[in-house]
């Protein structure tokens, strides 16, 4: 499926109104599940629901838009959001229709890049919620809920911009140098973090979800340990000896006061080093709002450690000047794309 919108604002219009679609695997569980009474309960539907992102923000989106019009009270944790609106109403107005796998039958590596960004959501989430109960946050489900939706806005373009996904993915191969932000906006005219920030807002969307898409270098530790596992998760997928993993492990360590030595077991890192990860061989863009590299949490001494080399390198860090080489892959972006122009989808 390819829909032929263009703008910020037409993006957040439409995408307001579409029917997003859900992973083929969750509409199977919730319909195994609809069919057992003796596990059929909030708890068990919310765990299928929270392990799929584009299926998470569907339930938060008719959540929301749904309590505008009741007394009910703002929820954004999704076993919360589940029994406020009550299992019959759950899958009457939270459809498992469209599965991904349709939307996308055409496109097959569109979808082969839609569902590996699905399982580094997946990945990120159950690190940021066990991180979160090492630290003792009572409210592990929110954070795991953010680290889950983190780059929702890019899957949801996968879903309906597929051939313009798929081009700008082309120029990062050709110049690994373009920045996800400059090829984003060559592309479709503005960047990723700026639609993501709009819709979540929109759509009542988790505030800490906001909160770490805006402060990527903040010191606070729930949004460091958001930032810090979609980090991990993102670097581990370009293969296990990537260069980036030592600075992550050291800023993980802060974070959770225990030695360096030990993240790389927590993370799950294979011990004969270095092993490429099974995306290695696909660039692993960077995402909704870039790559991120916040600084340590305050260590046991209470003092922060320094930022890692090069300082941080979110959305919000200073740019580095341009080169005309770098101007010039950003133009041959915005040309591939402008030569695509498929036809609208029916």
């Amino acid at each position: 499926m390819q829909r032929d919108v263009q703008g910020l604002e037409a993006w957040v219009a439409w995408l307001g109104e579409v029917d997003i679609p859900v992973l083929g695997q969750t509409a199977r569980d919730l319909a195994r599940l609809r069919e057992d009474p003796k596990r059929l309960d909030a708890r068990n539907v919310s765990q299928i629901v929270a392990r799929d992102p584009l299926m998470s923000v569907k339930l938060l989106r008719r959540f929301q838009h749904d309590r505008r019009k009741s007394e009910f009270p703002e929820f954004t944790q999704i076993e919360r959001v589940v029994i406020m609106m009550g299992l019959e109403a759950f899958f009457d107005r939270v459809p498992t229709q469209p599965l991904v796998e349709n939307v996308l039958r055409t496109n097959l590596d569109a979808l082969t890049m839609l569902l590996r960004s699905v399982r580094r959501s997946h990945r990120a989430s159950k690190y940021a919620g066990d991180w979160a109960v090492m630290l003792h946050d009572l409210h592990f489900d929110e954070i795991r809920t953010a680290a889950c939706l983190y780059d929702f806005a890019d899957q949801l373009l996968w879903c309906f911009a597929p051939v313009r996904m798929i081009a700008m993915r082309n120029a990062h191969r050709a110049d690994r140098s373009l920045r996800s932000k400059d090829a984003q906006e060559a592309v479709f005219g503005f960047a990723f973090v700026d639609l993501q920030t709009a819709l979540a807002r929109q759509w009542g969307l988790p505030p800490l979800l906001l909160e770490a898409m805006a402060n990527a270098c903040s010191l606070q530790a729930r949004l460091q340990n958001v930032i810090l596992a979609v980090n991990v998760t993102r670097h581990s997928a370009r293969g296990w000896d990537d260069a980036a993993l030592p600075d992550d492990y050291e800023e993980i360590a802060h974070l959770l006061r225990i030695p360096a030595s030990q993240v790389a077991d927590l993370v799950g890192a294979p011990l004969d080093l270095p092993l490429p990860a099974d995306e290695a061989q696909a660039p692993v863009d960077g995402g909704t709002t870039g790559t991120t590299g916040a600084p340590g949490a305050p260590g046991a001494t209470g003092a922060p450690p320094g930022p890692r080399p090069g300082g941080c390198t979110g959305s919000h860090a200073p740019a580095a000047p341009e080169s005309a080489a770098h101007g010039a892959a950003v133009r041959r972006a915005a040309a591939a794309a402008l030569a695509l122009k498929p036809p609208m989808a029916a």
